[in-house]
């Protein structure tokens, strides 16, 4: 065996699928909620993970997930990519070396994460996003490194399911065309079709997060029903209430087979409400409903309804401030939904 093929296999060790838990937001979107204090976050990660994405940066800093028998893989994300900076609205899709193979090798990393973006709108950034993917993987299969190609549209957010699948299925057959050793991409409407068109393992991300962690695990299942090998979650696996149990329930559904409802049950899952602060600003109180919600006249039931509002969250025993969707169930009762895709 080679030194990639020993990687690969440990991270899908036994021929099992894969889970792996993402911690990266940071990179892009700064400290969100559950990941103020990464190296606490990284240290309550259930070692029943098979892998932890992180930055290579944060390495030095969570060194003590990585250094025992049986621990994770460290698998780390090589280039920078504009379109995940979603508080800064950026739309171009501009993709920049952030690390090379030889200095995340020499951080630790056992895997690379490096990103591809098509479709930008400019037929040159495109091109040299592909230049810079293909540069990035040789050098990685230099030092033995498995690739994991990341497909992710330029604005998922304005296409179509169908317009979604289509350019995910497309995409992930290029970027194995291109070296990838594996996927990681959208789980879409008809993800058999994406993993039947790519000749490489794929995993399912975890996107938007969910409002309950059943969903969460039912999209799990769907993505392992679909033919993935496997998924990665970052909020919907840390934003949660006991993340090491939703971990396990999690590794139970895509590598054990169990079903999400047993799963859930088994390691004890439960959705907690939280109500909006008597102390949250009066600015934040009155902020207008994103396109589309519709506010229900006094006096009527309240259904679910999307809009953006800045409420105080607590992370790791500390007060922090964040943008996040919320859904409304009751009146006075919030459900938090995070911006990031992973």
């Amino acid at each position: 065996m080679t030194g990639k093929e020993i990687r690969l296999a440990r991270l899908f060790s036994g021929g099992r699928n894969a889970v792996v838990v993402a911690v990266d937001h940071g990179e892009f979107d700064g400290p969100l909620p559950g990941m103020v204090d990464l190296a606490e976050t990284v240290r309550r990660i259930d070692p029943c993970v098979s892998a932890i994405l992180l930055s290579p940066g944060m390495l030095p800093h969570t060194a003590h997930a990585f250094a025992s028998r049986n621990s994770p893989v460290a698998m780390v994300r090589l280039n920078w990519s504009t379109h995940f900076c979603f508080h800064w609205d950026y739309r171009e899709g501009i993709a920049v070396q952030a690390f090379s193979p030889g200095q995340a090798v020499a951080l630790g990393a056992e895997c690379v994460l490096i990103c591809l973006t098509l479709r930008t709108g400019e037929e040159s950034r495109d091109a040299a996003n592909v230049e810079l993917f293909c540069r990035l993987a040789a050098e990685a299969h230099q030092l033995g490194l498995p690739v994991v190609g990341e497909y992710f549209p330029a604005r998922p957010d304005r296409l179509s399911p169908e317009e979604l699948h289509d350019e995910v299925m497309r995409g992930s057959r290029i970027l194995a065309e291109l070296g990838a050793d594996l996927i990681k991409t959208y789980c879409t409407l008809r993800f058999d079709e994406v993993t039947a068109g790519c000749p490489v393992p794929v995993l399912g991300l975890g996107a938007e997060k969910t409002p309950r962690q059943l969903q969460a695990l039912e999209l799990a299942a769907r993505i392992v029903q679909g033919g993935g090998r496997g998924v990665v979650f970052g909020r919907n696996a840390v934003q949660v209430p006991d993340p090491p149990a939703f971990q396990r329930a999690l590794c139970a559904v895509v590598q054990d087979g169990v079903t999400p409802a047993e799963a859930a049950r088994a390691n004890g899952l439960t959705d907690r409400r939280v109500g909006l602060p008597s102390a949250c600003p009066p600015a934040a109180r009155e902020a207008p409903p994103l396109s589309g919600a519709r506010p229900r006249p006094p006096g009527q039931a309240l259904p679910t309804c999307s809009m953006r509002l800045r409420v105080p969250l607590v992370d790791s025993g500390r007060a922090c401030q964040y943008n996040q969707w919320v859904v409304a169930g009751t009146v006075g009762r919030l459900l938090f939904l995070g911006p990031s895709p992973t």
